[in-house]
């Protein structure tokens, strides 16, 4: 079992354990996320703090907090975490080699950190595969599969769903509020007045769901701004035109603008896209099942770990779906 994996006095159990109480400040929740008692979930951190002759965690807070000596061990933790998590999935990927042909349609929004990794591993296990790639907005994507050109898509979930596809959740992106750093929001959406509201383009998913919002709240705003390029709307809220509402995921994307944007929790109730894959009918098993998890992993990675570094009240509300190999992982641990 990984749970037993012993890296000189280490178990990779022990590193979990002080990864997911470093997000979670509770050792009852770490125990639930993991499927384990609060008694073994404190006797890993101790003997994790032992191997390393440090405290990791300050249990004198509520919730708890990391030391000096954890905050600087924790990317290493995760780091090693993650490479090793990579090993098992090397070990135990599919044979794809006798593929004939596989046409994969993946959402814009992944194009520069996702996708690249995602297509390099599929390559590499399809030595005799005619491989398509083909980026785009959501919508667009929807279209392509339902009409058969593409074999699996990665992107926001449509309503309804393409017809004939089957769906594997990845993550839910929820939508936040955007504005230029130092805006006071007490006043709500109303006392934005000042400001002008950036649209995102209605073909687009992002689109249809904020006006639906906007609809629902009541409000009243003009159309002067109505975009479908996410750093041209990011761009403008960073250099005080404007504000908008979209999602950590999106906002991670907003590059060297991001410094200069506020984000916040949407007003009211809560609300998110869902990243997803589609896969056709005829792609049932464990393909699609496997290309999901290796998804999930390079979104955790890229977009869900930092956006809940830089808004951590975003807390679970941004973690990748638990897939069909963690639910396993989870049982026999």
């Amino acid at each position: 079992m990984m749970g037993d994996f012993l890296l000189k006095g280490l178990t990779l159990r022990g590193l979990e354990v002080f990864e997911t109480l470093a997000h979670t400040g509770s050792v009852a929740t770490t125990a639930d996320r993991l499927g384990m008692s609060a008694p073994a979930v404190s006797q890993q951190l101790r003997n994790l703090s032992l191997a390393l002759g440090v405290d990791l965690i300050d249990h004198s807070r509520r919730p708890m907090v990391l030391t000096p000596a954890g905050r600087l061990f924790l990317p290493r933790a995760q780091a090693a975490l993650s490479a090793l998590r990579a090993g098992q999935r090397g070990l135990s990927m599919l044979d794809l080699s006798e593929l004939s042909a596989l046409s994969l349609g993946v959402i814009e929004d992944f194009e520069n950190e996702v996708t690249p990794h995602l297509a390099t591993d599929l390559a590499e296990a399809m030595t005799q595969c005619a491989f398509r790639l083909v980026t785009g907005a959501s919508h667009a994507l929807h279209a392509q599969i339902a009409r058969r050109e593409l074999d699996i898509a990665i992107c926001a979930a449509g309503s309804p769903d393409p017809s004939g596809t089957l769906t594997h959740p990845l993550i839910d992106d929820p939508y936040v509020l955007a504005v230029p750093k130092g805006t006071d929001v007490s006043g709500g959406l109303n006392a934005l007045g000042g400001l002008t509201f950036l649209r995102r383009d209605p073909d687009q998913v992002m689109g249809q769901q904020i006006d639906r919002y906007i609809t629902t709240a009541g409000l009243h705003l003009p159309h002067r701004f109505q975009m479908d390029s996410n750093q041209s709307i990011s761009a403008l809220v960073a250099g005080g035109t404007g504000w908008t509402i979209t999602t950590p995921l999106s906002l991670i994307r907003a590059g060297r603008f991001a410094s200069a944007i506020d984000a916040h929790p949407l007003p009211g109730p809560a609300m998110a896209r869902r990243i997803v894959l589609y896969a056709t009918g005829d792609w049932t098993g464990p393909i699609p099942d496997r290309i999901a998890e290796r998804a999930r992993e390079l979104i955790e990675d890229h977009f869900a770990a930092p956006a809940r570094a830089r808004m951590p009240w975003l807390g679970d509300q941004f973690r990748p779906h638990p897939g069909p190999s963690d639910a396993q992982f989870q049982a026999e641990n």
